[in-house]
């Protein structure tokens, strides 16, 4: 006989809970993300960071992508939750991973003795942003049963595993290596150190630290089929995308700009990436159209 699984009143009370807390983050994560970023450079500038003029086009460009793309997938996320869609809690990974790296990189990157700011004053602002993309990642997490999430096709499973081994290969050889090597060579020359050291190893720290491992580990696991990996690559592939919006956005900014630092090339080869990943974020959470969770821990009761 099958067995059937009992859904009482308390765990529909607790469920209920957890999903609107969850979305009270994601909205209130949206609001905040997009506040920051038009108090910045976009928009309104009150918020000075300690950057050169040049670095400050890197800013710009990844507060536009906050403000175009970010906080609205965070927002349809919360919206998703809030509809019991099981795509929700899995789409709030990507936008709450990207807040994390972004403020991290925003709140200590700056050349704080060497150039005027005043981006110290809104340190509480971007930790509590901070906090509540780790809150809103971990209760995402936890809200997925991963096993009964679908796994990708033959075709889309190769081309995730080989777009992240391309993008690990090309922030390690093509964006940080040379960069690296010059500074260690002892008489540092690059516009890209000598204007914001800070800034260098700061970013260079995150992606050749994290970023770059974790893409390796995340294609590996695709590759071959790790139950490990299957709802790590949502994750990844979605906060790619994101992350490969907010580059793209900088490097263009830097182009209109005339940044000494910027390159068409590099610019183009950015809006490449980041048309690539949102290609394959859209593929990948199509997976997802169907809403029906299945009973058991961390999925929804059935519908």
């Amino acid at each position: 006989m099958r067995r059937e699984t009992r859904v009482t009143p308390s765990s529909r009370t607790r469920r209920s809970s957890r999903e609107w807390f969850l979305a009270g983050v994601l909205f209130t994560l949206a609001t905040g993300v997009a506040t920051m970023a038009l108090l910045g450079p976009l928009a309104l500038g009150w918020v000075d960071y300690h950057v050169v003029d040049d670095v400050e086009n890197q800013v710009v460009g990844g507060d536009l992508a906050a403000v175009a793309l970010v906080a609205p997938t965070c927002a349809l996320a919360g919206a998703l939750v809030l509809r019991g869609h099981r795509a929700g809690p899995v789409l709030a990974l990507a936008p709450t991973a990207f807040v994390m790296y972004l403020y991290t990189q925003l709140a200590i990157g700056g050349e704080f003795a060497a150039v005027s700011g005043n981006s110290e004053r809104a340190f509480p602002l971007m930790l509590a942003l901070f906090w509540l993309a780790g809150a809103g990642f971990v209760l995402a997490w936890r809200a997925v049963d991963a096993a009964a999430l679908p796994e990708p096709r033959d075709a889309l499973r190769r081309s995730i595993g080989g777009a992240l081994l391309l993008v690990a290969v090309f922030l390690t050889v093509g964006l940080h290596l040379r960069g690296v090597v010059d500074v260690l060579d002892g008489a540092p020359n690059g516009v890209e150190y000598t204007q914001g050291p800070t800034v260098f190893w700061v970013v260079k720290w995150m992606d050749l630290g994290l970023v770059v491992p974790l893409t390796l580990v995340t294609a590996v696991g695709v590759l071959r089929r790790a139950a490990w990996s299957r709802l790590l690559v949502y994750a990844v592939v979605g906060w790619a995308a994101l992350l490969g919006t907010a580059v793209a956005a900088m490097a263009l900014v830097m182009v209109t700009n005339d940044d000494p630092a910027a390159s068409p090339l590099l610019a183009g080869g950015f809006v490449g990436f980041a048309v690539v990943f949102l290609a394959l974020a859209g593929w990948l959470f199509r997976l997802l159209r169907d809403q029906t969770w299945p009973a058991g821990a961390g999925g929804h009761p059935p519908r």
